[in-house]
């Protein structure tokens, strides 16, 4: 498959969307404050990647097309997969409740694993509140960045909260519903959720570069350092953390733009769940919050959201966010793809972090769009 670096200038009738523009969207990424952006654009023509910014803000290192990093939320793509070929298989239910598979797990202060389902905790409708910590200052995250946090201590945080809402009356984005499904695939299963990606996905489908870190710290190479900018600060280096241990089946995955490629064209494309499955994973509903607003007209499957497009019809993808690093994407049925890594999360303002977001958008819209 051609691969083309876009830091230079090329000449090619086989181009997928034009050099000059998938160079300018992805330094209109590195405008808005981050510090190294990577993209990558695939269809039917052929791949083009482009770069920019550095990967290293001391060293001036460049930006690798091919490195290494945390995906964040795209992570939950993976878990719902599993979950979703366990139902093919018959072996649980959409419908099944978390009390079912996790006895007394979900309980308390009026959460009610009966009234919950497998369907509510893919779709973000269980009602549960999200509380997973996460550093805002420099020195937080120095204190923090390795405690061990494990999953299940993590529902349990969750538990000394009310519900935001009772089951399937509402929408509100939860991690802590992605970490009880990868507490039910263990249950159903007896493997861990991460042996089940392996062996469901990253294993059949050759994603020699996709991995959960576990209990290491630091990621692979080559791979961008990842940045933070917390309020009133300039980006702090927040690479070595195991936030991805904590992260697990809800966010824990690092991975390249080539192997988040290769999974998504492969789901989207049938080849991993059967037409029934991968139908209930695109039944979607209406985003509501904040998100509305980052992403107008996004809709929520089980899984996998849908987003429009400025020249018709609508993607799917799977954002991730996770300290340091933002993954957006974008797939469309008949095989065009973007992926874009941005080792900055800007979390000082939340004008900033809409720049930020709106800016990747526009690439992914542009090169969908461009390969239409």
């Amino acid at each position: 498959m051609m691969q083309i670096l876009l830091s230079v200038a090329l000449a090619t009738t086989a181009l997928i969307t034009p050099a000059n523009t998938l160079q300018r969207d992805t330094d209109a990424i590195r405008a808005t404050g981050a510090t190294g952006v990577q993209a990558r654009v695939s269809s039917g023509s052929g791949t083009a990647t482009a770069v920019s910014g550095v990967a290293d803000v001391a060293t001036g290192r460049p930006v690798s097309a091919d490195g290494f990093f945390r995906t964040g939320s795209s992570t939950k793509t993976f878990t719902a997969t599993v979950i979703l070929q366990l139902v093919n298989e018959k072996r649980l239910s959409l419908d099944d409740s978390v009390e079912r598979w996790l006895p007394k797990v979900v309980q308390g202060n009026g959460n009610d694993g009966r009234r919950i389902t497998v369907r509510n905790l893919l779709q973000h409708t269980s009602g549960i509140h999200d509380d997973v910590p996460s550093p805002s200052t420099p020195a937080e995250y120095r204190a923090h960045r390795y405690d061990v946090v494990s999953g299940r201590s993590l529902v349990k945080r969750a538990m000394t909260h009310q519900p935001d809402f009772q089951p399937g009356t509402d929408w509100a984005y939860s991690n802590t519903g992605y970490l009880l499904l990868g507490m039910i695939a263990e249950r159903v299963t007896g493997h861990s959720w991460y042996d089940e990606v392996q062996a469901r996905v990253i294993r059949p489908l050759g994603l020699r570069h996709t991995y959960w870190p576990g209990l290491r710290a630091g990621i692979a190479a080559p791979h961008s350092k990842g940045y933070q900018m917390w309020a009133g600060g300039q980006p702090t280096d927040v690479t070595v953390s195991r936030r991805a241990y904590m992260a697990g089946p809800a966010g824990g995955l690092v991975t390249t733009t080539a192997d988040l490629t290769k999974f998504f064209q492969a789901l989207i494309g049938g080849r991993l769940l059967r037409p029934a499955q991968l139908a209930e994973m695109q039944q979607t509903i209406p985003v509501k919050g904040q998100l509305a607003e980052v992403w107008p007209g996004a809709r929520d499957g089980l899984g996998l959201f849908s987003r429009p497009l400025s020249c018709g019809g609508v993607y799917w993808a799977h954002n991730g966010d996770i300290l340091g690093y933002m993954t957006r994407n974008g797939f469309t049925a008949d095989g065009r793809s973007v992926v874009v890594s941005v080792s900055t999360e800007r979390d000082d303002t939340f004008e900033h972090a809409l720049a930020q977001d709106k800016a990747a958008g526009d690439l992914i819209d542009h090169a969908l769009c461009a390969t239409h």
